[in-house]
């Protein structure tokens, strides 16, 4: 499971220099780190020279520190006129610093300040995993890995071209430069990469040589005679997958089908780096079917032992708000309501396995904490029988509003064609052809990307994706309801069920079902009688008012989601389910790389509860997909969403003659009456 992070303690030594007592060594040369950072890593990697002209280049860092090495690289590509078009900076840091720990440090920086500024702005909680910050548009990327290396460096799905070797001195931190590091970075290494750091230890260089990679020592910095610079041959003989390679494709066109969050989120990654997207969608504008209901709440999922769902949740959460507030300060603001929000156990049990999940993870207050009964009333008005989990940067927006938000991000990249429904596609040449139901072409396109929920089975078919829906349908109280009920809390409660605060023209909402789809999608008494049951389980002191309401004369959204049997969505290129089977023999021991895939088609599906979460998450896994850029999530996750999923176990398992779907039925998965019903 993830561990909680200590964060750096930001101490300077009586010179001035950046030190760290846990390893009683200083963050740079005492001659200066700047200058470090220029001779060291930009010019023992050849910088800016190597990325000039190149559309991408990936740059894998070891040691973060205050991100100093991260800086100068940053101000060397804005200052380079002949610039790569897209830098990418991925950099692994076991005790990242706080933001106020980097004001301390940045301070010394007054040349860099503008950039060390927006660095911390965007800072993240020193929480375990990838974090992803976007700069200059989107033209700089900062992956930060958050962890141990030996955890981190194996799940890195990246394809590097420079390497900093940057951890603090082999002598007080050997993990850091243990052959099997060597190792894992030139699993990263695309050809020709290239590597510096500023140590000329012999068993650094033997462990490097041993991994591939051709060694030499160059004039050290500062007071220091040699230094380490390294190449990985083009020739060398991999025994399995090479790394990543930056994509090449004939010309930079998607098609995207399905304008929900899903579809308006790849559309938007996409033409943030360039694509042109001829976006398609059967109703008559976005954000109609699913995505289509003006209030859906957003938190984290949190577990004691940190299971996917739990790291996959939090990665989506946290790069939804980045993206959120980057379409805001564009000038396409999404209306996110960060109320916060309190999760209740079901019972006295369950409230102490929340109790024991929080104390295990260890997790920094402003991400989760514990609110008691006493303090959810006082300050946020919430009537709770017991305390629970308060995130305080959760809370709840409209959906419709953030795919507005997108389409409008991506301007003219984008051609949108709604009422207009795809019936057929097609593989043809090196792109695919869109047609609807007449047979007529509708576009042509190296990239075809299928975000349209459960209707992605009627254009693909595929054995070993499988999907389902369920229904679910939103009670809303208007302002009288409200009235009658007395205080209503000003924050998202979920337990039982489900309620969100009151919105600008006074309307609450409260939910959800999670039902069998039978029947047309209309509102059922019988199901806002359900809900109302769940809001007088959250809210006791409400029960006598409810009683008052008739579940009849009520509305709601009623809605349908798509699932999968993981309750997982599904996101990444889709397989060749025919190649595989044609060699099932060949891939009993497949691993997902070994899996052949269709060219140019990726999937964004089945979001379920979670679309504010997985949207955003999903549509840059996607782009970065297409792209052959660093991956934002750690390995295992992304394998967790593979969508050749059930694929890759069939055929470990020899069983590749049915689809092995484990029976499911029709209730929630865990968490999701807490998510929103999307």
């Amino acid at each position: 499971m993830s561990r909680a992070l200590e964060p750096a303690e930001p101490v300077l030594s009586p010179d001035g220099t950046p030190y760290s007592p846990r390893y009683d060594d200083v963050y740079h040369s005492v001659e200066g780190g700047l200058a470090q950072a220029r001779h060291v890593f930009l010019g023992g990697n050849g910088l800016p020279g190597r990325w000039q002209g190149r559309e991408q280049f990936v740059i894998v860092e070891t040691g973060f520190g205050q991100g100093l090495n991260f800086l100068a690289t940053w101000q060397a590509w804005r200052d380079d006129p002949r610039r790569c078009g897209r830098l990418h900076f991925v950099s692994i840091e076991k005790h990242p610093f706080t933001r106020d720990g980097l004001a301390t440090i940045h301070a010394a920086l007054p040349e860099l300040g503008p950039m060390a500024a927006q660095l911390r702005a965007a800072w993240p909680l020193p929480l375990p995993g990838l974090h992803r910050m976007a700069f200059e548009e989107g033209a700089v990327v900062l992956t930060l890995a958050l962890g141990d290396i030996d955890t981190l460096l194996p799940k890195l799905a990246v394809g590097a071209d420079a390497f900093y070797l940057d951890g603090f001195s082999p002598a007080r931190n050997a993990e850091m430069w243990a052959p099997s590091v060597m190792k894992r970075l030139a699993r990263l290494a695309r050809p020709g990469a290239t590597l510096a750091t500023y140590t000329a230890a012999g068993f650094v260089r033997r462990g490097l040589a041993s991994a591939g990679f051709e060694v030499a020592k160059a004039p050290g910095f500062g007071g220091k005679r040699d230094m380490t610079v390294a190449r990985f041959p083009s020739d060398w003989a991999r025994r399995r997958h090479p790394p990543p390679a930056a994509a090449n494709w004939p010309e930079r066109h998607a098609i995207v089908v399905g304008a929900g969050l899903a579809g308006c989120a790849v559309t938007e990654r996409l033409a943030a780096r360039g694509w042109t997207v001829s976006l398609f969608e059967a109703q008559d504008g976005p954000a109609r079917v699913t995505s289509a209901h003006r209030a859906a709440a957003m938190h984290p999922h949190v577990s004691a032992d940190d299971s996917l769902l739990s790291r996959l949740s939090r990665a989506g959460n946290l790069y939804s708000r980045r993206v959120w507030q980057a379409l805001s300060e564009a000038g396409h603001a999404v209306g996110w309501n960060e109320c916060g929000v309190l999760q209740l156990g079901a019972d006295d049990a369950e409230s102490e396995l929340q109790r024991v999940a929080l104390t295990a993870l260890g997790f920094p207050a402003p991400f989760v904490r514990w609110m008691d009964a006493e303090e959810a009333a006082a300050i946020h008005g919430a009537g709770v029988p017991r305390g629970g989990l308060w995130f305080g940067q959760g809370g709840w927006v409209a959906p419709p509003d953030i795919c507005g938000a997108q389409l409008a991000m991506a301007g003219d990249r984008v051609r949108a064609r709604f009422g207009c429904r795809i019936d057929a596609i097609e593989r043809d040449g090196d792109g695919w052809i869109a047609r609807d139901e007449a047979g007529a072409l509708l576009a042509r396109a190296p990239v075809l990307v299928l975000a349209n929920a459960h209707e992605a089975a009627r254009l693909m078919p595929q054995r070993f994706l499988t999907m389902r829906r369920v229904r679910g349908q939103l009670t809303t109280l208007l302002p009288a309801h409200v009235d009658a009920l007395g205080r209503w809390p000003d924050c998202v409660v979920t337990g039982a069920g489900y309620l969100l605060p009151t919105d600008a023209q006074g309307i609450a909402r409260i939910g959800s079902s999670y039902e069998e789809p039978d029947g047309p999608l209309e509102a059922r008494a019988e199901v806002h009688a359900a809900n109302l049951e769940r809001l007088a389980a959250m809210l006791p002191d409400t029960a006598p008012a409810l009683d008052r309401i008739d579940p009849a004369s009520l509305d709601g959204y009623v809605g349908e989601r798509t699932v999968s049997h993981h309750r997982l969505p599904w996101v990444g290129p889709l397989a060749d389910e025919d190649e595989a089977l044609r060699h099932a023999v060949a891939l009993r021991g497949a691993r997902f790389r070994d899996v052949p895939r269709q060219p140019g088609l990726y999937a964004a599906l089945a979001f379920g509860s979670r679309g504010l979460t997985w949207a955003a998450i999903a549509a840059e896994l996607v782009a970065s997909h297409i792209e052959g850029e660093p991956l934002p999530l750690e390995g295992d996750l992304v394998d967790a969403l593979d969508p050749a999923r059930l694929l890759v176990r069939a055929l470990r398992h020899g069983d590749t003659a049915r689809a092995d779907e484990p029976a499911s039925d029709a209730s929630p998965p865990d968490g999701a009456k807490t998510a929103g019903t999307e």
